[in-house]
């Protein structure tokens, strides 16, 4: 089976992170690893693209989150600085961090680029031999490498919730994980937090850095 896979995977509909209810459920997928697929889907559209008004609206709904965790705390403060940021300040930032004036921005994105200190390099390869085997391909929605830290998100996404088919195993993400997101995901946020451009992606920073943390130590207590 093939996917045709564009950065920047959608939240589920209730549009509720980490301490809400799943309110839609996906056959076969527990309901902690649907806040899983939220939080991947979560990161993977605010980093594709700049925030577009429907983006900006989930993301300000996420200031009424409950949730004392230092997770759930970061996820709430991303809210807070949502619904003072406006869309034209929102794409600013988002071109300074990543665009900047036509020699690239602060940040960029790419485990090329992490584990390398170049784009389209080996990484890049690896990672389009393993997207072939899962039978995702590209579409021309993006002109970005596909080791875009919001396609690789995006592509965790789809495998919990079983975008390409059915939902992956735990150990199939977990091989995923470690082969193209564990050696580089957690710098790359915690630049991102770190930004000197950086307001309203600050806190989406650190929520990738916190999560990733997560990710990886859960991943290794799954058995091989």
């Amino acid at each position: 089976m093939q996917a045709d896979v564009a950065s920047g995977a959608k939240l589920p509909e209730s549009g509720q992170i980490a301490s809400e209810p799943v309110n839609q459920g996906v056959k076969g997928v527990a309901e902690e690893d649907l806040l899983r697929a939220q939080i991947y889907g979560l990161l993977s559209r605010a980093l594709a693209q700049p925030m577009s008004d429907e983006t900006l609206e989930i993301i300000r709904g996420l200031n009424g989150i409950d949730d004392a965790s230092e997770m759930g705390a970061t996820i709430k403060a991303l809210g807070d600085i949502a619904v003072r940021t406006t869309r034209g300040k929102a794409e600013e930032e988002y071109s300074a961090l990543f665009h900047g004036m036509g020699s690239g921005g602060e940040i960029h994105p790419y485990a090329s680029y992490y584990l390398t200190g170049f784009v389209y390099e080996k990484p890049l390869a690896d990672l389009r031999r393993d997207l072939m085997e899962i039978g995702v391909k590209r579409t021309d929605v993006s002109e970005e490498p596909e080791d875009h830290i919001a396609f690789l998100c995006e592509i965790m996404h789809g495998l919990i919730v079983g975008t390409f088919g059915a939902p992956s195993s735990l150990a199939h993400q977990r091989n995923f994980f470690n082969r193209h997101l564990a050696t580089w995901a957690v710098k790359v946020f915690e630049d991102l937090e770190g930004a000197e451009s950086a307001a309203l992606y600050m806190p989406v920073g650190k929520l990738g850095k916190l999560f990733m943390a997560v990710e990886a130590e859960a991943f290794g207590m799954v058995a091989a």
